[in-house]
């Protein structure tokens, strides 16, 4: 007790010392926080996929090395529908949108439509490859043969032609698998370099500007070509990213205004003082630009997860200065009332004094659950980890320096009318008096809810689906909607199949695994996901077979003979098609086979993938390697480390915490029994979410590390002061009543403030995820439960 008194008392010192020296003070936090906001215009969005995966991460490395090798996965899938594709009028207009789209849109490296899909035939013994409408037909005769040969192309099926309806066209948009920013100065710099001792430099992938041009262009010619009778969908994971990458930026600002003024209401209602909403506000909006500024200079970008980040510095920041204020007030009353000299000054020393310690040590325990994700195998949760851990403490830094300093500087006086606070403490005492005289009763309703919540938690569902996070009514989910429907799949999954030789794939064993593969994986049909196309280098040898063989169709086969399938490739690449790249690495070794599908939940893709590996290790043997990647891997990957980080975190948070409320508390036993109502709350939201059948997703996640961290901090305020008072009149209801009047007042308002804060951000995800509510009221259980226990 004694070294805490000494920890108190020199709190008190250094408020008297920042009182003394104000204008030194907040001249001194004003040009830290000036030098962190210049870094603010730095900071970046990533809404990609990729985004959510480490550097060095297994998955993103074998995507890279497949993007390297084939270009990019990720495809714009434009849906074109009307009464009937092989219209005059209508093909007219694909072609139009075609030409458009190739004269207008930057970032690509192909598009593919009816207009010039691949046309491969045999004329006079000679392999022809051309443009399926070249030439262009003009007569009914012209458009028949085009719709014949059309329809009879396998490969063209719900790719360019809707099985389901006769009126759904596609257009597909390969997009680059290279950024070509610099790309004028690289060039440049090439004429300087000797080219003895130069070393090739790694090329950067597409960035997220670039994409975001690429889909503004065809959203501009879209709209040019749209028609009631020409309908266009334009759908694909390029303009999901962007589109949830926008909203992210236009809501942002928004709602994060919106809650500000919320969360500014709920502390003048409290405090019924503008200093009470003015002081804690500014040491938030200057913590929010400081972390900013720190994520900058770490370069780290604003990712989907770390959206929270905002809302949550919101809504913790204030606490602190809640805490220190409504202390201060009560403080300040009584000496005014006593004549006491330097009322102001007296009042802020003894605040500090009091509740200095506590602030501390709540800050130290948010920041160690937050700390927690530091290690996570998700990025923007290793990131969050880390920027919200130092947000809490800069939080902390500002706190302890901005409030004495601004006390003395403003004009803060002591209420004339306190008639709002003495029904307030009446509210509080009789909550206190509640939870001394009816233990038992408390305690058996705490018991009924930690048994309700493990029951629910036994229930909870994982679930990932960016795809979802958007409204249903939003054009680029709408469009998505109708292409998996009607297209039968706009995401993909890629498997790299390597045969570990040069000219391997010439074998007819290999090929024909593969054709077989195409058919039996394009059968595969489950509840949760279906295939909706396949293709692979078997798709050309088999046209070139068959062109080489009068356009017979019995030859739409793979021929038996290494020598003559070798033949064959030279000849198509001869032709001037450049497609083998698309499929074959230049040595004819590695083979790519793309699984088209609908977007669906990532919990179900790893249990495809493994099905897609069986498949193909039966179908090619051992000495075979097989890699499955894409945008669907890198999803299960996403969901696999999420999980895995989610244990890791919630343990180590535990554990740090823990560990910190039994120095705070000078006691192992009081320390181990202090954390038991703080996990009872994490069990409880937990088991709600199971009961109401609330996903835990990536969001979901962070709520129980975050949860540890916030529910100790009204279980530290309310030890730290019960001690005190407990130790100046030895009576434990007593110190109890005295514990609420004291700091029950700002428990309450930190509480409403962090429902309001987090209830915002689910709105502001402008995703229409289910519960925001539910959310709201599990956050106002977990940070109450504690009091009352």
């Amino acid at each position: 007790m004694l070294t805490k008194r000494r920890i108190e008392h020199g709190f008190e010192k250094l408020a008297g010392w920042i009182f003394d020296h104000a204008v030194v003070t907040l001249l001194g936090v004003l040009l830290l926080v000036g030098g962190l906001a210049t870094q603010v215009p730095r900071l970046t969005l990533d809404t990609s996929t990729e985004g959510f995966l480490k550097e060095d991460d297994p998955s993103l490395l074998a995507y890279n090395t497949f993007r390297r090798q084939f270009g990019r996965d990720e495809m714009v899938f434009i849906a074109v529908a009307g009464n009937e594709v092989f219209d005059p009028v209508f093909l007219a207009r694909l072609r139009a949108l075609h030409r458009d789209l190739e004269a207008s849109v930057p970032h690509v490296d192909d598009i593919t439509s009816l207009v010039n899909a691949r046309n491969t035939r045999g004329a006079e013994g000679a392999l022809i490859v051309a443009d399926l409408s070249d030439p262009w037909p003009e007569d009914d005769a012209a458009l028949a043969a085009v719709r014949a040969r059309a329809r009879d192309n396998p490969v063209y099926r719900n790719l360019l032609l809707s099985e389901q309806d006769p009126g759904v066209t596609a257009i597909v948009i390969r997009t680059d698998a290279y950024s070509r920013e610099g790309e004028d100065a690289d060039v440049l710099a090439g004429f300087k370099a000797d080219p003895q001792t130069a070393t090739p430099r790694e090329r950067p992938f597409l960035t997220d500007a670039e994409n975001a041009a690429l889909v503004r262009a065809v959203q501009a010619v879209v709209t040019r070509h749209q028609a009631e009778d020409f309908r266009l969908h334009a759908g694909g994971s390029p303009i999901v990213t962007d589109v949830l990458k926008q909203a992210m930026q236009e809501n942002m600002r928004r709602f994060l205004l919106l809650a500000s003024l919320a969360i500014a209401v709920v502390l003048a209602l409290s405090s019924r003082r503008a200093s009470g909403v003015f002081l804690p506000m500014l040491v938030v909006v200057l913590t929010l630009v400081s972390t900013f500024g720190f994520m900058a200079v770490a370069e780290m970008p604003v990712k989907i997860p770390t959206q929270i980040l905002p809302s949550f510095l919101l809504a913790v920041g204030v606490g602190a200065a809640v805490h220190v204020l409504a202390i201060f007030y009560r403080q300040l009353q009584a000496e005014a009332e006593a004549a006491a000299e330097q009322p102001k000054r007296r009042a802020i020393v003894q605040a500090m004094g009091h509740s200095g310690l506590a602030i501390v040590m709540t800050s130290l325990t948010t920041a160690a659950g937050l700390a927690s994700f530091a290690g996570a195998e998700i990025a923007p949760i290793a990131d969050l980890g880390q920027a919200a851990a130092v947000g809490v403490l800069i939080s902390l830094v500002f706190t302890i320096l901005l409030l004495p300093a601004l006390i003395a500087l403003l004009p803060v006086r002591p209420q004339r009318r306190p008639g709002a606070q003495a029904r307030m403490d009446r509210v509080l005492i009789a909550i206190a008096t509640f939870a001394t005289e009816r233990r038992r009763v408390v305690f058996a309703i705490s018991a009924v809810l930690f048994l309700f919540g493990i029951a629910g938690v036994v229930q909870i569902r994982f679930s990932h689906k960016p795809f979802e996070w958007l409204p249903a009514s939003n054009p680029a989910r709408v469009a998505t909607d109708f292409i998996d429907s009607r297209l039968r799949g706009a995401s993909v999954v890629e498997v790299v199949v390597d045969t570990g030789r040069e000219n391997g794939l010439y074998e007819p064993r290999v090929l024909k695994a593969l054709d077989g593969l195409e058919d039996s994986i394009g059968r595969i049909t489950t509840d949760a996901l279906f295939v909706g196309k396949t293709l692979s280098v078997a798709d050309i040898l088999k046209e070139i077979n068959r062109a080489l063989n009068e356009n017979q169709r019995e030859f739409y086969t793979i021929p038996d003979d290494r020598d003559l399938i070798a033949q064959e490739f030279l000849l198509f690449s001869n032709s001037g098609s450049d497609d083998l790249e698309d499929f074959v690495d230049p040595s004819f070794r590695q083979a790519r086979f793309t699984v088209k599908m609908p977007w669906v939940d990532a919990v179900h893709y790893a249990g495809f993938m493994e099905e897609l590996k069986t498949r193909f290790g039966s179908a090619l043997g051992g000495e075979t390697a097989i890699t499955v990647t894409g945008m669907a891997a890198l999803l299960s990957r996403t969901m696999d480390a999420a999980l895995h980080s989610m244990a890791v975190s919630y343990l180590w948070a535990a554990g740090a915490i823990t560990a910190m409320m039994i120095v705070l508390m000078g006691s192992v036993r009081i320390g181990l029994v202090s954390m038991i109502p703080n996990f009872s709350p994490i069990v409880l939201t937990l088991g709600v979410m199971g009961w109401f059948g609330l996903p835990l997703d990536l969001f979901t996640m962070l709520i129980g590390s975050i949860a540890i961290g916030l529910a100790v901090d009204d279980t530290v305020h309310f030890l730290h002061n019960y001690r005190r008072y407990h130790y100046d009149t030895g009576d434990g209801a007593q110190a109890v009543r005295l514990t609420f009047l004291s700091t029950g007042r700002a428990m309450l308002a930190t509480t409403v403030v962090l429902s309001i804060g987090l209830t915002i951000h689910q709105f502001r995800m402008a995703f229409q995820r289910r519960g925001s509510g539910r959310h709201a009221w599990m956050i106002l259980t977990m940070r109450w439960m504690p009091c009352v226990n």
